[in-house]
């Protein structure tokens, strides 16, 4: 064996359903979207694609976390040891590789295989069993200790656990839409479960907050463009919507304020998806959740689209969309956002008629709408820059001399390295409470990525602080103090 590392990869069970012409475009998919993720994350991975299963090898695991963010892949297990499929050298090696993991534990031995090799999956099990058997005892239903074997194409592959990943369609698959992105829990879940069908996205963002909510939005849709779209570019549109709500407050009945500035959303996405060719909209409503949810307004809201309305979440309850927000790695910026979207001074209609909502909204007319798409600016997310988020100001590439580092990962990746003299607090914690510190004090603020602590610091920085954001977070200053990848 060398000292490469090996892994088998599952794709989802949706793709062994498809005819054979369509699984083999959807696993070219998969494979060229994985090997963007291999180098979006600095991982030096060879993949070797097969009908039934993609092998990796590599000469460390870094391939690991985008392998869990590629849809796709329902899992995978690192390769303990490989050897001929012949049932003598198969007990060989599956005692010298488990022999001492069994040892006093339970254990059971699960062998899998394709092909006709001679013997059968039964025949292995019951020899390596045998075999390994003294010191150890056999448990079936529940075993300490798995051994596993799969047998394809001559190979005896022994692996280890199996590692759950994202699983869905591969990302690409299934056409473009353009998503409706608030920064929000509900609209990045609602999103990421149109990635998670093979859906390809671009963004929009009607911007009602100025420019500090403008980055927390390029934030959270970073977040879904690094980790969770490898094969893809995808764009941020951001309209500039003070103009728009001005002219509806001054236009428009007061109780129908929600329902018109949605259909205004509406319209913008409809006509920007139309020109970058995508066939929906994706948004993150969900029935009920607020006033201009009801179903009824959700009807007397469609129509101002001209594509078909896509709504992910729409059966979903609050928890679990936060639960899933959690997951995904959206909700710390999430959580810090505020709703811009409650237009409406006065009780808002609930049962607004598809008749009365158009009738509220020409009153409002589009001028202002036209002039907010045309000057929109578009961002490529994956490849702007965090100081092109925030503003070169927040950032600091070098730890400046005397400055007190403040470390906001958990306390795990703390425990196993951080910056000689740093602290640790939570980035909720020090955007609490930095009204305490010592204002002489030149501060560094250090995230896993370098763009969520921007925002306090920002915020420390008006308060009078000299405070700064790490450009390329831990990862970067780990490298640049010689100590290696993390």
């Amino acid at each position: 064996m060398d000292q490469m590392t090996h892994a088998m990869v599952r794709f989802s069970g949706e793709l062994s359903t498809k005819a054979k012409r369509t699984r083999g475009r959807f696993q070219k998919r998969l494979a060229r979207n994985l090997r963007d993720g291999f180098e979006a994350e600095g991982a030096e991975a060879t993949l070797l694609p097969d009908w039934s299963r993609f092998y990796i090898e590599a000469p460390d695991d870094r391939f690991a976390l985008p392998l869990t963010r590629t849809f796709g892949v329902s899992s995978f297990s690192l390769v303990l040891g490989t050897c001929e499929a012949d049932l003598d050298t198969i007990v060989e090696l599956g005692t010298e590789l488990y022999a001492e993991r069994v040892k006093g534990r339970t254990y059971a031995v699960r062998a899998r295989r394709s092909g006709t090799p001679g013997f059968t999956s039964a025949d292995v099990q019951q020899r390596l069993g045998a075999a390994l058997n003294p010191g150890a005892t056999v448990n079936l239903s529940s075993p300490e200790v798995s051994v596993n074997v799969e047998l394809r194409d001559g190979t005896a592959y022994f692996y280890g656990d199996s590692i759950p990943c994202a699983s869905g369609l591969p990302l690409g698959v299934q056409g473009r839409a353009l998503a409706l992105i608030s920064g929000g829990f509900d609209s990045s879940v609602a999103a990421w479960m149109a990635l998670r069908r093979g859906v390809t996205l671009d963004y929009v963002f009607c911007n009602l907050g100025g420019t500090a909510y403008q980055r927390m939005v390029v934030e959270v849709t970073k977040v879904l463009s690094d980790h969770w779209s490898y094969g893809t570019y995808p764009r941020l549109h951001v309209l500039e919507f003070g103009p728009v709500v001005e002219a509806m407050r001054e236009r428009a009945k007061p109780a129908y304020l929600q329902v018109v500035l949605k259909r205004m959303f509406y319209r913008a996405a409809s006509k920007i998806a139309e020109e970058i060719g995508a066939e929906a909209i994706v948004t993150g409503e969900s029935i009920g959740q607020v006033s201009s949810q009801t179903l009824t307004n959700l009807t007397a809201i469609e129509d101002a689209s001209s594509l078909p309305v896509l709504r992910p979440l729409l059966g979903f309850h609050k928890e679990e969309i936060i639960d899933r927000c959690r997951e995904i790695g959206t909700y710390e910026i999430s959580s810090r956002i505020r709703e811009y979207c409650e237009v409406s001074p006065a009780k808002p209609v609930t049962a607004a008629s598809r008749e009365d909502a158009t009738e509220q909204e020409m009153e409002v007319g589009h001028e202002e709408l036209e002039t907010a798409i045309g000057g929109r600016q578009v961002l490529d997310l994956r490849r702007v820059r965090p100081e092109e988020i925030a503003g070169a100001a927040l950032y600091v590439t070098k730890v400046p001399a005397g400055a007190v580092v403040i470390d906001t990962r958990p306390a795990a990746a703390f425990d196993a390295w951080h910056w000689p003299g740093s602290t640790r607090r939570n980035l909720e914690d020090v955007e609490a409470g930095y009204r305490e510190l010592d204002r002489t004090e030149t501060y560094v603020l250090l995230c896993a990525e370098g763009i969520r602590t921007a925002y306090v610091a920002e915020q420390m920085q008006r308060d009078g602080y000299e405070a700064y954001s790490f450009l390329g977070g831990a990862p970067r200053l780990r490298r640049d103090a010689g100590v290696g990848q993390l």
